[in-house]
C-alpha cells in the first residue's frame, strides 16, 4: 500500500506508528494492570488478564499490518496449520536480528497463546514495565548460582521451586513460553569468538530451556522450533523500511521426551548431559536446514 514511499519514509511511518500506538495502548494497560493488583478476586483478576493479554494481541496486529503495508516482501511461511491457541507451546528460534521477535509474533500472532518470556525477578521493579509484565502474567524466575548453593545448601532446589509457583496460574490457561536458545544475535565475531561447530548458528545454551521445562513440565509438552531465513539481508530497520524482498520461516512441531519434564537442570547431572545432548541434535538438524535455504536462495 505504501511500498512505492522510499525506504527511509517507509520505515520512520512504521516506526511513528508503532510508538503512536504503544501510547495509546499502555495507559489502557496500566489501568488494567493496577485493577487486577487491587482487586483479589480470582474471576476478576481472570477477566483483567483476558483483557490485558487482548491489548496486547491488537497491539501485535497493528504492527503485523504496518509491516504488510510497507513491503512487498515475500513471506514464505511454512507449519503452522495445525497449531492452536488452546494449547501450551515452548517455542524456540535461531537469533539473527531483533526483527526476528516481530517475524515470530507476526507468524503466531492470534494460531497460539500469547508469546512470554521467562523474566529475572529483579526486573518486575522496572518502573512501569514491570507491572506491565506482572500484568501480563510473564513468569518471574529467581535463579542462584552454584557459589549461592554452595554458601547456603538451603538454597538448593528453591528457585525451580518459586518459577513453579510462578508458573501455577498456567495449569489452567494456555500459555507460550519464548527463548532464544543461542541467548544473543548471530554475528560473525561472535560465531569466531565461540568457535560455534555449527556454520549458521551459535551455539545452544541448554539451561534456559531445561529451566523452563523443570519448571513447567506439567503442562509444556511440545517445542515449536522455529527456523528464520533471510535470503538477500537482514535486520530490524530492513524489515520494517520494508527492504526484504523475502523471507522464510518454518516451524517443526517437536514433541518433547517425557524424560525431560520437571527436572533439577542444575542439580541432576544426568539429566543435564541428555538434555544438552539433545538440544545439540536440533541444533545439527537447524543448521543443516539452514545451509540448504541458504544454497537454494
Amino acid at each position: 500500500m505504501l511500498n512505492f514511499l522510499p525506504a527511509f519514509i517507509r520505515g520512520a511511518l512504521v516506526l511513528f506508528f508503532i510508538s503512536l500506538s504503544t501510547c495509546v495502548l499502555f495507559p489502557v494497560l496500566l489501568v488494567l494492570a493496577l485493577l487486577k493488583l487491587l482487586i483479589p478476586l480470582h474471576a476478576s483478576r481472570k477477566l483483567l488478564t483476558e483483557m490485558l493479554i487482548g491489548i496486547a494481541t491488537i497491539w501485535i496486529g497493528i504492527n503485523n499490518f504496518l509491516l504488510d503495508s510497507v513491503s512487498k516482501t515475500a513471506w514464505d511461511v511454512q507449519g503452522i496449520e495445525q497449531l492452536s491457541p488452546n494449547d501450551w507451546y515452548f517455542v524456540t528460534c535461531n537469533h539473527q536480528s531483533w526483527a526476528d521477535i516481530l517475524i515470530v509474533q507476526k507468524t503466531l500472532n492470534r494460531k497460539i497463546p500469547m508469546l512470554k518470556f521467562f523474566l529475572k525477578q529483579q526486573l518486575i521493579w522496572v518502573p512501569l514495565m514491570g507491572i506491565a509484565w506482572w500484568a501480563l502474567d510473564f513468569p518471574f524466575m529467581k535463579r542462584y548460582t552454584k557459589e549461592e548453593i554452595e554458601k547456603n545448601p538451603a538454597l538448593k532446589g528453591k528457585d525451580l521451586e518459586t518459577t513453579r509457583k510462578a508458573c501455577e496460574k498456567f495449569k489452567y490457561t494456555p500459555v507460550t513460553v519464548f527463548n532464544f536458545l543461542e541467548g544473543t544475535r548471530l554475528t560473525p565475531e561472535k560465531h569466531a569468538r565461540q568457535q560455534s561447530p555449527y556454520m549458521h548458528l551459535l551455539k545452544p545454551k541448554a539451561g534456559g530451556a531445561a529451566f523452563v521445562l523443570g519448571a513447567m513440565g506439567e503442562m509444556l509438552h511440545t517445542m515449536l522450533n522455529i527456523t528464520i531465513h533471510y535470503p538477500d539481508r537482514k535486520g530490524f530497520w530492513e524489515l520494517v523500511s520494508g527492504q526484504l524482498q523475502k523471507i522464510t520461516v518454518i516451524v517443526e512441531k517437536v514433541e518433547i521426551p517425557e524424560e525431560f519434564l520437571s527436572k533439577d537442570y542444575i542439580n541432576d547431572e544426568s539429566f543435564r548431559s541428555e538434555f544438552q545432548r539433545w538440544v545439540t541434535e536440533l541444533w545439527l538438524q537447524k543448521d543443516r536446514l539452514l545451509a540448504e535455504l541458504h544454497e537454494a536462495s
